[in-house]
């Protein structure tokens, strides 16, 4: 009889439990809640701390860089620039011309050389400056740049016919600059070494080298593979490629471009020899293409390739290094006491031999026997005394190092104005050292 009762009571309590479940309301599940802030900081502070490297990079790059060089604080005239450059893409634009002009502003120029006379741009700008300038001499072995100066220079004679200037003797020459004293030592019959009072040395292409095709030196202009500044000249850019032994081609690329990729390049050029060689500026361009892999530079990076590449067989084919380093020893010493030589370098290894040579001048003779640390003090300790002196006349001299045979008035190299960049990007490159013969 106990158990009904039982089973009874078990049912009551089974229900009163149901319903009291059912009248608790279940607990809330929320999904998992996350915090974006939480996840984005780190990649934030990645970005943050990469961006900073970044710029810090770039400022030390730049510091790095000032330090090297000194930029002009010269303004340039931008609407005269404007005006007479703008719808002339031929024509030639003398690079730093101000800077060149501050460079002889306190030089009495009675004697002036200009030994890369170009179109005429610097000595024409000169000749003007210095009236009381009794003898011009220009010198360049491209006889269509000859021709432009002369006639420009002429056309400044005959302008000022009724002045002073008129008593200017001028003398033009086709030839190189390494000519420079022979050519000096037979004017009017008389040697003028040393006598000189400023001499110039523009190393850099001309527009209209550069501009005109058949002359090979572009990369972006079919023609011919000749990159002669001497049309005379036998030596043209189509025999190193197809003739010179192959250790000689890589050693110009190497060497004389500074490619990293010539070794590559070489094989490529010497393979091309096997189906008739390579002939036009085209033709080494397309080679220069198919060598240059996507990841260096990116879609634009053979046109950097093909740039040290044509460099490297101007500079083999005209022999400028080894003639640079002798022309400005030769170029010195045709100097007067008091006569400065300035010289603009476009490339590395131009700049190089200029620095090195002019440290060389002033290095002879210097006190400190073969003490360096003796040396570098003296030369030092007059650079200070001459800076102090010339601080007041020459603003745009800001360091100098002295010896006791010159003194080289650009510690560091003299780079365009920011503006000329802009409206001649040719200039970018460009460096002006100049020394003072004591």
């Amino acid at each position: 009889m106990a158990m009904p009762a039982t089973t009874g009571s078990v049912k009551s309590l089974i229900k009163k439990l149901l319903f009291h479940s059912s009248s608790i309301a279940a607990p809330k599940i929320s999904p998992r809640q996350f915090s974006v802030n939480a996840t984005t900081r780190p990649a934030d502070s990645t970005l943050r701390s990469k961006s900073k490297r970044e710029t810090q990079k770039q400022k030390q790059k730049a510091e790095l860089l000032l330090k090297r060089r000194t930029r002009s604080a010269r303004e340039l005239d931008e609407e005269g620039f404007e005006k007479q450059y703008r719808n002339d893409n031929s024509a030639h634009v003398p690079v730093m011309l101000g800077e060149v002009l501050d460079a002889f502003a306190s030089v009495p120029l009675k004697s002036f050389v200009d030994c890369t006379l170009g179109a005429g741009g610097h000595s024409a700008a000169i000749i003007e400056a210095h009236p009381e300038m009794a003898l011009y001499v220009g010198l360049d072995v491209d006889p269509i740049a000859h021709e432009i100066a002369q006639t420009r220079i002429n056309d400044i004679l005959k302008k000022d016919a009724g002045r002073s200037r008129a008593t200017l003797r001028v003398h033009t020459h086709l030839k190189n600059f390494k000519n420079v004293k022979s050519v000096l030592q037979d004017i009017d019959g008389n040697p003028l070494t040393p006598g000189i009072q400023g001499i110039l040395m523009d190393l850099g292409m001309s527009s209209m080298q550069v501009n005109n095709s058949e002359r090979g030196f572009s990369v972006l202009c079919d023609g011919p593979l000749d990159m002669r500044m001497n049309p005379q000249s036998s030596l043209k850019a189509e025999d190193i490629l197809n003739l010179w032994p192959d250790d000689e081609v890589g050693r110009i690329l190497r060497d004389y471009g500074e490619e990293s990729n010539w070794f590559s390049l070489q094989k490529k050029i010497v393979r091309a020899r096997s189906t008739g060689g390579l002939h036009s500026t085209r033709e080494l361009v397309d080679l220069i293409r198919s060598s240059t892999s996507w990841t260096r530079g990116g879609r634009q990076g053979w046109i950097k390739t093909a740039t040290r590449v044509f460099q490297a067989l101007r500079i083999a084919v005209n022999d400028e290094l080894n003639i640079l380093k002798d022309s400005i020893y030769m170029c010195f010493d045709c100097l007067a006491s008091g006569g400065r030589l300035a010289v603009i370098t476009f490339h590395s290894l131009e700049d190089r031999i200029v620095k090195q040579s002019f440290l060389d001048i002033i290095n002879q003779g210097a006190e400190g026997g073969n003490d360096k640390n003796s040396k570098e003090r003296h030369l030092v300790s007059n650079s200070s005394e001459k800076l102090n002196a010339y601080e007041d006349k020459e603003a745009w001299i800001k360091q100098m190092v002295c010896g006791p045979n010159a003194c080289v008035l650009t510690k560091r190299p003299i780079t365009p104005c920011e503006l000329e960049e802009r409206l001649n990007p040719r200039s970018r490159s460009a460096k002006l050292r100049v020394i003072e013969k004591v």
